[in-house]
């Protein structure tokens, strides 16, 4: 079940389609070789789960279904979800479906909300998601011999160490920054001279503001691609970027549950949507209030069912992440999926109207004279909710500018969004900045 990639030369043309020979065996994979595969590893997983993790023996034989009840892949829909709750529910151990003495890595999520959720993974795991991230990072546009920046948190959070396996395996050299000492990881940019950078879009932000603090001109660095997730960002925001720094732009797909990130990733040659390694992880999308599956092309909440992990198999995972699945180009056989631009419980709804981080940040980013950095305010008064947009301004602007863009984000959001919220343009560098996930919504709300 391992994934190899094939090493190609270093001097392939940046942002050039790749040479099908240069794919790994598994990316020239026809669709009917990728579905019989997938049903293979499909009927093993559910074997697995249901042999070795309690809970899925009581899902299971709850929902009046067994393993041997999947004869192709449309029948993975009579099996029931797995939620969060049910790994918090299981802490710290009891989704293992094999021995803790065969376990050689263990994660976790923060924990903020309750209990944290705890993944492991055998050596056959560990290298499979390393070659999902070698096969990430070459369809962003790395190669053998780059260097990557990765900016990602070390730790109990997947990203940064999964990001630096899969740069290892790929055989490019690693600068294992994390996140924070901002000012330092401008310096090693600068002295460095890496041409990838793996890290949170919000993250990418900071940097910016401090290249340009230290009088360094962003576009002037060695840096050619950044491949950006952990978080939803936009097109504006792609754009943004590119332009402020002078690089490809790409987007990274992954969550610790499902295994980490590598899970879907960006082509740099096409850049529209995330190609899936289903050879490892099934997606589906479903209406995320009636729970039936949606066709491709239709928006819904995102569910996974991994094909291939041994330590701690997921069955119909309920990512709450919104996207849309389609048929795939840069890698044929793999279907796409939609840059995630909103969760299902990050949802505001604010009277009546759900509204979601991403309309205001493209409204934020659409705007003269403000800066890409805001937070979402959350009040109460008078039994009535409240949501005030605090948005940073540009360092150029003129007071008189960000009067006007005050009044400009307030009527596009009513426009475009159709609520009423409160907008305050404060001074530049006054919000908190993120060294990893952006906290987007401060709900200052009383409990009811």
């Amino acid at each position: 079940m391992t994934t190899t990639h094939n090493e190609v030369p270093n001097t392939q043309r940046r942002g050039s389609a790749p040479a099908l020979d240069d794919l790994s065996a598994e990316e020239r994979l026809s669709i009917d070789e990728l579905r019989a595969l997938q049903l293979e590893r499909l009927q093993w997983t559910l074997r697995h789960a249901y042999e070795n993790v309690p809970l899925y023996r009581r899902k299971f034989d709850e929902a009046g279904v067994r393993p041997e009840d999947c004869r192709e892949l449309a029948d993975l829909a009579k099996f029931p979800y797995t939620t969060k709750s049910d790994l918090r529910d299981a802490y710290p151990f009891g989704m293992f479906a094999v021995p803790e003495s065969e376990v050689s890595r263990i994660h976790a999520s923060s924990g903020t909300t309750g209990k944290p959720t705890v993944v492991g993974y055998t050596a056959t795991d560990i290298d499979n998601w390393a070659g999902v991230m070698a096969r990430s990072i070459f369809a962003a546009g790395g190669r053998p011999g780059h260097k990557v920046h990765v900016s990602y948190g070390y730790g109990l959070f997947t990203g940064g160490l999964g990001a630096h396996y899969g740069a290892e395996k790929l055989g490019c050299t690693v600068v294992p920054a994390s996140g924070g000492m901002t000012a330092r990881q401008v310096q090693l940019i600068t002295d460095f001279r890496p041409e990838v950078i793996m890290v949170t879009p919000s993250y990418m932000l900071t940097l910016l503001d401090e290249f340009e603090r230290q009088g360094i001109d962003p576009r002037s660095t060695s840096l050619q691609v950044g491949i950006f997730g952990a978080e939803p960002w936009t097109e504006h925001m792609r754009r943004e970027i590119e332009e402020r720094m002078n690089l490809h732009a790409v987007d990274i797909y992954g969550l610790s549950e499902v295994m980490g990130p590598g899970v879907a990733q960006e082509c740099v040659e096409t850049k529209d949507g995330l190609h899936v390694w289903e050879d490892h992880f099934y997606p589906e999308v479903v209406d995320p209030l009636e729970d039936t599956v949606l066709d491709d092309g239709v928006t819904g909440e995102l569910v996974f069912t991994s094909l291939t992990k041994q330590a701690l198999p997921i069955i119909r995972y309920r990512t709450r992440d919104l996207t849309a699945l389609r048929p795939g180009t840069a890698r044929p056989a793999y279907r796409r999926m939609d840059k995630v631009t909103g969760r299902s419980d990050d949802m505001i709804i604010l009277r009546g109207v759900n509204v979601f981080p991403t309309q205001i940040e493209e409204i934020v980013l659409g705007t003269d004279g403000l800066a890409p950095h805001f937070q979402l305010r959350l009040t109460r008064q008078d039994r009535m909710d409240h949501l005030t947009v605090l948005v940073e301004a540009d360092p150029d602007a003129p007071q008189e500018r960000r009067r006007a863009a005050s009044n400009e984000v307030a009527e596009r959001v009513k426009d475009g969004v159709g609520v009423t919220v409160g907008v305050e343009v404060v001074d530049p560098e006054s919000l908190e900045r993120s060294v990893g996930k952006l906290r987007r919504v401060v709900d200052q709300r009383p409990p009811q």
